[in-house]
């Protein structure tokens, strides 16, 4: 059996953030094919059900670069990797000396999402508050109002480069933390920071995944340094043309861009696909 793993943002999905009707048509034919797909994200499980709807993805993912895995058939978490919370405020007290806000990630024992924030900032972070609250699943409140028995998944936050880079370096001390960073769809002139535990990561999540499914191949394509551990442990990875450079240097190969079907393109030819398959 093979699996195959696709990272969204900058590889399954297009410049406009979606499931174009192309890819949409490849994921059908891999699915009347019977090969097995699903996705390994660094977004939420609310922020991608939406694009995940139309497009059958029948078996477990993995959110949040591996902090949890979410069973659809099921609709529970198979896999939880939370931060603790001596971590907690270590990150707190990098991202305060920054001045920029925090948004912590929770789920409590019903398995509902919540986002809890330090004071808002800026134009920037209300518009982000205002977008996590758009969704009627994630309720979003002041950090005060935090509960005391959640878990907590990650901790996020977006600023100017130079402020990111300095919460990096801060948080590097810690032997349970890891940090992602890369430019945020809001414009070049800001960085999105995502602090995890260590254990959290889609090369891991991949592992325990492969197992479950009992997978003896596995292919995966992503575009960003947070895919690393994913490439670094399937037996094939790929890399779309917009991919950073570090992400193309240990790929498999690279495929076309993700605005072009670059991921759909390749599998036609990979599995030879058609329409009449």
């Amino acid at each position: 059996m093979e699996l195959i793993l696709f990272d969204l943002d900058g590889t399954l999905l297009n410049g406009s953030g979606e499931i174009s009707p192309y890819t949409e048509e490849t994921l059908r034919m891999l699915a009347d094919r019977g090969i097995a797909y699903t996705v390994a994200t660094g977004r939420t499980l609310h922020t991608a059900r939406d694009l995940l709807l139309d497009s059958h993805f029948p078996h477990p993912q993995i959110f949040k670069n591996g902090v949890m895995m979410w069973d659809p058939g099921s609709d529970d978490y198979l896999l939880e990797n939370y931060l603790e919370l001596g971590e907690v405020q270590h990150i707190l007290d990098a991202m305060q000396s920054q001045e920029l806000t925090a948004f912590i990630c929770t789920v409590d024992d019903a398995d509902r999402h919540g986002i809890y924030h330090t004071p808002l900032r800026s134009e920037l972070e209300s518009n982000l508050a205002k977008h996590f609250g758009g969704s009627n699943e994630v309720d979003v409140h002041l950090v005060a109002m935090l509960p005391a028995d959640v878990s907590i998944a990650n901790i996020s936050a977006i600023g100017p480069p130079e402020k990111v880079q300095r919460v990096e370096a801060m948080i590097a001390d810690e032997p349970h933390l890891v940090a992602y960073a890369g430019s945020a769809l809001e414009g070049e002139q800001y960085r999105w920071i995502d602090i995890h535990h260590t254990e959290a990561s889609k090369g891991a999540a991949l592992l325990d995944l492969k197992a479950r499914l009992g997978a003896t191949r596995v292919i995966c394509f992503g575009d960003s340094e947070n895919d690393l551990s994913m490439f670094a442990v399937a037996d094939e990875c790929y890399a779309p043309e917009n991919a950073r450079a570090e992400i193309k240097n240990v790929a498999t190969a690279v495929i076309g861009h993700h605005d072009e079907d670059g991921v759909a393109r390749f599998l036609r030819e990979r599995f030879q696909l058609s329409t009449t398959s």
